[in-house]
């Protein structure tokens, strides 16, 4: 029997008769035999290359096979915007064979959640945040709601992988598994990875596991890196080129997002923005501007990178570079679709740095090289919300459950840490705690139980952003810190369009808009971003080597990078000095933040002034002399210990002896 003949009949008539397709894709048809065993699988293909039919349709045919009952399915994404386009699709796929879909996040309204819970569907698009919200939540008959499921599929797993968010997903996901049976059968679809094997036991460490399709990276791409020196000339070269063509530009900060978008506009250029800080109309409308514009601009930040089906766009512009090949690869990918079409970048670069990036990043990638998923070491934080999370879900219950689970929902933390986690948590009042039970703690109640513990269910913290709305419309949010100041008018950025603020009432925390002609600002607070060695080290290659054969320079790419090449003059020396203008001599190291930081943390232990980047440090050469990441431990001073924990969320909960090897593990090498 061939693989497309172990499909449920129903499927099989379906696929060929009602969707036209003469035979599925060889991932496609290579996911059927493990998902229909059961077993856990990560799903790797290129962007569009089909990962959601390669989970979806052998997921509906054991559901029809087996007679699944309820809400049996779980589909998990990153952001709305995906959850939200996949809608259709997904609703179209289980409608052929009489199933239903459901979506469940924080923009869905609470009559539709009503309306799920009393007709559950058979499958729910979801985030692991809305799951959190309905395992702690009073209205929701946990063991009825989840007690039919059967499987969970968890779109971008790379990206959930990356950052804590993953520790979280796979966290809630053990805990789901006390309302069932049997384990979740756990089916993660990623783009192209280099640890495709480790990153699927990480997900599922228990149980008959494969990963199915390609690894491997396409260097089939029409890649050019322009220089233009800042963003209004950018927003020149956009204007210009390729009109009548759909293109999707990146910026890396919703503040140039909205700069970038505003310029467009006074170019008379159709621009549709999307970022994570306007409302929900405002985005609906950059997501329908996809499937429904032909000549136009849609400007993004990364919201836009992953899985959306972007239909037929033309081309993809990235303002700057991103800072990792896999998020290149990803953007990229959102072009070629058509056939015969090829895959194309141009990056528009703004400053020397962003120039860089670029030429390292498509360094690695011209040689086949992308980065590994892997999850943030020491995740001792997301270990004290699930532990405060998951007593919300149980009320009061023994100390000893609460250990087991914990030490489930992370196995490879050790079990006197998890101990020690708790007894903190106890001590700081986070728990409360009395023959041998616990329960939620008064500190919890008076941190977190604004709003029924909504800001317990993210592993990551969200400014305190304030709502701007003109009359009835809701246009999207703002950052306080624009706010500031004695100006007699305020005029604001958003949605790529000027407003003068009317009246901020704080205690609603909401800004009145009137539209404005022109001007205004916009910034967002946000982190900065961390280099990896293998990127600098990209860096270092072209530096020295020239950008790649498989990369176009415009001129005046060229010119600039013969302007740093004379100006760095990169040696065969693992580290060399350089003096820019007036400036102190920087070591040049090209070794990476973590790597740089490190250094600079040494040097400057005695006093020195020390300045560091990902690719450089400043500081008194007999300083550096005696400084070497490689073998050296130190122990972080309380001041250090404050800044640092001052990004992370839940800190506090975690003993400090655990929060300093979370802090050192992430940040230094």
């Amino acid at each position: 029997m061939s693989e497309f003949e172990q499909l449920h009949p129903s499927l099989q008539y379906h696929v060929v008769n009602t969707l036209g397709w003469s035979t599925l894709r060889p991932t496609q048809l290579a996911a059927i035999p493990p998902i229909h065993a059961g077993a856990h699988c990560l799903l790797l293909a290129p962007t569009a290359g089909g990962k959601t039919e390669a989970a979806t349709i052998p997921i509906l045919s054991r559901m029809l096979k087996e007679s699944w009952p309820g809400t049996s399915v779980l589909y998990i994404c990153p952001i709305k915007a995906l959850l939200n386009n996949l809608e259709h699709r997904l609703t179209h796929y289980a409608g052929l064979v009489g199933r239903t879909v459901e979506v469940w996040h924080g923009d869905v309204s609470q009559s539709r959640k009503k309306k799920a819970l009393k007709e559950a569907p058979d499958i729910l698009l979801t985030t692991p945040e809305s799951i959190e919200a309905m395992l702690i939540s009073v209205r929701v008959d946990r063991p009825a709601w989840f007690g039919n499921l059967r499987a969970v599929v968890v779109d971008e797993l790379h990206a959930f992988a990356a950052d804590d968010r993953g520790w979280h997903m796979r966290s809630v996901l053990q805990r789901l598994e006390h309302y069932l049976p049997q384990p979740l059968q756990r089916i993660g679809l990623s783009a192209t990875v280099s640890n495709p094997q480790e990153l699927l036991e990480w997900f599922a460490p228990v149980g008959a596991r494969q990963v199915v399709g390609s690894a491997s990276v396409s260097t089939d791409a029409d890649v050019t890196i322009d220089y233009v020196g800042n963003l209004e000339n950018a927003a020149t070269v956009i204007s210009r080129l390729h009109r009548g063509e759909k293109r999707l530009v990146f910026c890396d900060s919703r503040s140039s997002a909205e700069q970038l978008s505003s310029m467009l506009r006074a170019k008379e250029v159709r621009t549709f923005v999307s970022h994570a800080s306007l409302s929900v109309s405002e985005r609906r409308q950059a997501e329908a501007a996809f499937g429904e514009e032909k000549d136009c601009v849609i400007v993004a930040t990364s919201t836009l990178e992953l899985g959306i089906d972007v239909g037929d766009l033309d081309r993809v512009i990235q303002i700057d570079s991103p800072s990792t090949v896999s998020s290149f690869l990803q953007r990229m990918g959102r072009t070629g679709r058509r056939s015969g079409s090829l895959r194309n970048c141009l990056f528009l670069t703004t400053n020397q740095d962003a120039f860089m990036l670029a030429l390292g990043v498509t360094h690695l990638w011209s040689k086949g090289w992308v980065e590994a998923a892997r999850p943030p070491d020491e995740p001792w934080p997301i270990v004290g919300q699930q532990i405060l999370v998951a007593t919300l879900e149980r009320g009061e219950w023994p100390v000893s459950e609460l250990l087991s689970l914990m030490a489930r929902c992370f196995p490879e933390r050790p079990a006197d840490g998890i101990r020690s986690m708790v007894d903190h948590m106890i001590q700081m009042s986070y728990l409360d705690s009395e023959g041998g039970l616990v329960r939620i703690g008064p500190e919890t109640e008076r941190e977190f139980g604004r709003g029924h513990y909504r800001d317990l269910l993210a592993s990551f913290s969200g400014a305190q952003l304030l709502t701007g709305r003109c009359g009835g419309a809701e246009v999207g949010y703002i950052d306080p810190t624009v706010l500031t100041g004695e100006e007699p008018q305020r005029l604001l950025l958003l949605a790529g369009r000027s407003w003068l603020v009317k009246e901020i009432e704080w205690s609603k925390r909401i800004v009145w808009l009137e539209a404005a002609k022109e001007g205004g600002k916009a910034r967002w607070m946000g982190g900065a971003r961390s280099l990896s060695r293998e990127v600098c080290q990209g860096i270092r290659a072209a530096l020295v080597g020239g950008a790649s054969p498989a990369v176009h320079l415009s001129q005046r790419g060229k010119i600039e990078l013969a302007t740093l090449m004379d100006e760095i003059a990169v040696s065969s020396d693992a580290h060399f000095m350089s003096r820019l203008g007036d400036s102190p001599a920087r070591t040049w190291t090209f070794a990476g933040t973590k790597a740089n930081r490190t250094y600079a943390r040494m040097a400057g232990g005695g006093g020195a002034h020390v300045k560091f980047d990902a690719l450089s440090i400043q500081a008194p050469a007999a300083a550096l002399s005696t400084a070497s990441p490689k073998g050296m431990t130190f122990q972080l001073t309380t001041k250090e210990q404050t800044a640092f924990s001052a990004d992370t969320k839940f800190a506090p909960c975690v003993p400090s002896e655990l929060l300093c090897r979370t802090i050192l593990a992430r940040n230094f090498e």
